[in-house]
């Protein structure tokens, strides 16, 4: 045998075949890294074994999926649904693909059968081509180019397996596709609103259509939940202002009036009069505008937010955000739950999540409404909030350790117009775990600011999406990916993304969320491990040229979350376990992975969800640096900035 196929015996070292009907189990260790693979395949469903050795051929081989060209990807089956409790049909054909009674994916083979794939074998030629005389370097790079290929043939099956299963979350209305439902596991019986098509959840969904060139899925939903943002919504004789979009929409078969026989569709949305604990769901507005605009930038079709009705939605929805009250900050004050985090977790006020979802989605809207003596004011107003939240979230939000020693050392009862201590912050309020948590490089944005209040915790989206939307300096979105790095441990570990951490335990979390059964320490919203984020990270790191942080957590979640089907969440300290209420075949988990996995191959297509910081921001921002406390002198006059 050569050498080079003593470094694949080295690699295979204890690998012993596990074949059965359905699973072909691939061990592979090296240099004290260990990886399992299943790579799943149906007889005749797979085209191509990668023969790595004639020596080996008899121990195991490689199966590997070849899916459908790009094009084909988007041509789907218009099958009209039909039923009232909105379960999704599953897609009968693309292009030549089928979908058989379990969730494994069919793919045609263009090819004669059994012909071989250049790629397929491109390892068995490496082998073949090796020499006695090889050294110990050369036998360490094959066992790496093994590693990578098998490593490469399984990220390719996950894939595939995930288009597969996002295809069969699609929901139509009068035979057209207008979403994804939340999740799609046949063996769960308590659907409760998992069936529905929820906004916040389709935006992974809708960009990974994007990134594909499938818009119409897209298109649909931004023009159908727009026409539901005009229902009236009440709640106990009590209705929220115009302009709040969906939490969540419905597709139901009714019959039709005086005509018991015939029936129609209809959509049925839910503006949190029916969820739990009945929050209206803030950011469903201001994702539905990032969506809006990255519909426009990735299809070019500029027509759908230029149409009247589009130009009257984001205003109704800005003039929500923009309305005068009784806050004296720039931020948006609501209530618990009202974003992704949407139970009882200490979060009301002023959560950074919000904030960052704001400032993007405002950015977004003054890219896109067009100029017209109407919306002057608004385009006004609109200008004046961006300079006073950027501000107050870089300047107020921002924590490293030199700020964390500042707030050690703070003055508190301070009366003044030129006071340091603006909020009247209690030194003690720092918790011992952020002293030990906090790197020397590195910083974040905390996840609250109140009077006399600062919520420390890190928040992973709030923060990932103030390093896309410009929210946070330059320097500070690499601090913040500087701290992801530092403290991978416990922010990513076993599976990303912590949804926050740490986790509220003992008695702060009886209080502070009333002894949630399903918000437990290190477990759902309370410290537990996000698989969907992915995609937010993989945005955030391309945008500051730090791929290899992604590339670095997408390859973590490749090993287990196929194998695991696919959850909402996970639970534990290091993410371990599948989430103890988690749901599987979670669609945002799905189309997370998939976003994440698109982006990384091209990275330029980053750029329709990406927000450059504008020159005028910046300009006033200095200014308002230089008027701060920090650095301005006593009795200088007020000043005020218009953009």
């Amino acid at each position: 045998m050569t050498a080079a196929g003593e470094a694949v015996l080295q690699v295979l070292s204890g690998a012993s075949p596990c074949v059965n009907s359905c699973d072909r189990c691939l061990n592979i260790s090296s240099s004290g890294v260990s990886f399992k693979f299943n790579v799943k395949y149906a007889k005749n469903k797979g085209t191509g074994y990668a023969e790595l050795h004639n020596g080996l051929k008899s121990r195991w081989r490689v199966c590997a999926f070849h899916g459908v060209d790009r094009d084909s990807h988007g041509k789907t089956g218009c099958n009209r649904l039909k039923s009232g409790c909105c379960k999704c049909r599953r897609i009968e054909s693309i292009d030549g693909l089928t979908v058989d009674n379990g969730r494994q994916p069919s793919f045609p083979n263009k090819s004669e059968p059994n012909e071989p794939n250049v790629q397929d074998f491109k390892l068995d030629r490496q082998l073949k081509n090796g020499k006695a005389g090889i050294s110990s370097n050369d036998k360490l790079n094959a066992s790496g180019s093994i590693t990578n290929t098998v490593h490469k043939v399984w990220a390719k099956s996950v894939e595939d397996e995930a288009w597969d299963l996002l295809r069969e979350s699609i929901v139509y209305y009068c035979g057209n596709p207008v979403g994804t439902i939340a999740a799609n596991d046949p063996n769960d019986s308590t659907i409760l609103n998992y069936d529905q098509v929820f906004i916040r959840d389709f935006i992974p969904s809708g960009i990974a259509f994007l990134l594909k060139g499938e818009y119409d899925i897209v298109r649909n939903f931004i023009l159908h939940t727009l026409q539901l943002q005009s229902w009236e919504k009440t709640m106990d004789c009590h209705s929220p202002g115009q302009g709040l979009m969906p939490a969540s929409f419905k597709v139901r078969t009714v019959p039709l009036d005086g005509d018991d026989s015939a029936t129609e569709e209809v959509l049925d949305p839910d503006f949190g009069e029916a969820a739990i604990g009945r929050v209206a769901p803030v950011d469903s507005g201001l994702w539905w505008i990032i969506l809006l605009r990255a519909y426009g930038k990735c299809s070019g079709d500029l027509s759908v937010q230029e149409r009247v009705d589009v130009q009257t939605g984001i205003k109704m929805i800005l003039k929500l955000c923009l309305a005068d009250g009784f806050d004296m900050f720039p931020t948006l004050l609501v209530t618990d739950g009202s974003c992704m985090i949407d139970r009882r977790m200490g979060i009301h006020g002023h959560p950074l999540e919000i904030q960052a979802l704001f400032y993007s989605a405002l950015l977004s809207a003054r890219e896109m409404l067009t100029p017209e003596d109407g919306s002057a004011d608004l385009i006004r107003a609109l200008n004046n909030r961006l300079v006073a939240l950027s501000f107050h979230i870089r300047e107020y939000y921002w924590i490293d350790m030199k700020k964390l020693n500042e707030i050690y050392r703070y003055k508190t009862e301070e009366y003044s117009y030129d006071a340091v201590n603006k909020f009247n912050i209690y030194p003690d309020q720092i918790p011992p775990w952020l002293v030990e948590f906090m790197p020397h490089i590195g910083g974040y944005l905390i996840g609250n600011l109140q009077p006399a209040h600062m919520d420390f915790r890190f928040f992973s989206l709030g923060n990932l999406w103030s390093v896309v939307s410009s929210l946070a300096t330059v320097d500070q979105s690499h601090a913040i990916l500087d701290l992801i790095e530092a403290k991978w441990a416990e922010l990513v570990a076993d599976m990303p993304l912590k949804i926050c951490y740490p986790a509220l335990e003992g008695q702060e979390w009886r209080i502070i969320t009333g002894s949630d059964p399903k918000n437990t320490p290190w477990s759902y919203h309370n410290g537990g491990s996000w698989p969907t984020l992915l995609w937010q990270l993989t945005v955030a790191c391309i945008k500051m040229n730090r791929v290899e942080i992604a590339e670095k957590a997408v390859k973590l979640a490749e090993r287990r979350i196929s194998g695991d089907k696919w959850p909402e969440y996970y639970d534990s300290k290091r993410g371990r376990f599948i989430g103890k209420q988690s749901r599987l075949y979670q669609t945002w988990s799905i189309a997370g992975y998939l976003v994440a996995k698109l982006l990384l191959d091209n990275p330029a297509a980053a750029k329709v969800l990406v927000t450059e910081e504008d020159s005028e921001l910046v300009n006033a921002f200095s200014c308002m640096i230089s008027a701060s406390p920090r650095t301005r002198k006593r009795g200088r006059k007020k000043q005020t900035f218009i953009v």
